[in-house]
């Protein structure tokens, strides 16, 4: 089966083009074997390029242990760019059909040259049946949460997918491995939770760590820095339009007034191509 592996801000994808490969029908079996980084390929996400009868293609996205996530910002620049350069679509804008809707990225090209992919990741939802969440009111502001006798306060929104963002003095410092890992699986979140950890450097700027559902701590989550983007507005904090700044790199943010859209700018890298065995598991 051939793949490529590519990255945004070192948030790793294996892709393949379902439309040219036979892939298993156990894709949750699949995913796991390709996303493991000693047994496999290794990386953050499977993603599968199929065609689409709502849009040009379809992505599917899994995460390391199996679970179908609905959408991934930068696994979608990555999504973009492989279609693209693969030929599967022409011109700089698609349109991409994932488990959240139709995604709209934009290739930013230098000629024939992609350098940067911004995506139109639509409305975010702040209604707590949406994101979803239990409990009642909306939207879900500094709510308190208690977490090892600890109260966090956290602002939630969705993306397409599920995030919990929680603003704290020292992202450096913050227990993302140990919190991030209970916010996830917290009876509040039927369907488990992104879990974002945010400084704000200033009003322009925000620091970010991500626990991300299914796959733990990773170094980047482009879904996550919209989400972020959003709480900090949301809550004062910060403005509307922002650069998160992430462990390999930074995403600029707009969460545009005009549409109530947020943007999302930033790179997708190509890492090397491959044929992975089958029946070897």
């Amino acid at each position: 089966m051939h793949f490529v592996k590519m990255h945004g801000l070192g948030n790793d994808f294996v892709l393949v083009n379902a439309l040219a490969e036979e892939v298993p029908e156990d894709l949750p079996s699949l995913a796991r074997w390709v996303c493991h980084r000693r047994f496999g390929i290794g990386a953050d996400g499977l993603i599968l390029v199929l065609p689409s009868k709502q849009a040009q293609l379809r992505m599917r996205i899994f995460n390391p242990d199996g679970s179908e996530a609905e959408m991934c910002g930068n696994g979608i620049r990555c999504f973009a760019r492989y279609a693209y350069e693969s030929g599967l679509v022409k011109g700089a804008e698609l349109q991409v059909e994932t488990l959240a809707g139709i995604i709209k990225p934009r290739l930013i090209l230098t000629g024939s040259r992609v350098t940067g992919v911004r995506v139109d990741m639509g409305e975010p939802r702040l209604e707590r049946a949406e994101i979803p969440m239990a409990g009642t009111g909306s939207p879900v502001l500094d709510e308190p949460l208690e977490i090892n006798g600890e109260t966090w306060r956290g602002t939630c929104v969705s993306m397409g997918n599920p995030h919990c963002v929680f603003f704290v003095a020292d992202v450096d410092r913050a227990p993302v491995t140990t919190v991030g890992s209970l916010v996830e699986g917290h009876n509040l979140f039927p369907r488990r939770t992104n879990v974002e950890f945010i400084q704000v450097r200033n009003r322009d700027e925000l620091q970010m760590r991500v626990w991300e559902r299914g796959a733990g701590e990773t170094m980047a989550c482009g879904t996550g820095a919209c989400a972020a983007t959003v709480a900090g507005a949301l809550t004062g904090r910060s403005n509307r339009k922002v650069t998160v700044h992430l462990a390999a790199g930074d995403l600029e943010i707009e969460w545009s007034p005009a549409d109530n859209h947020v943007y999302m700018t930033g790179p997708a890298v190509e890492v090397f191509r491959g044929d992975f065995p089958r029946g070897e598991e």
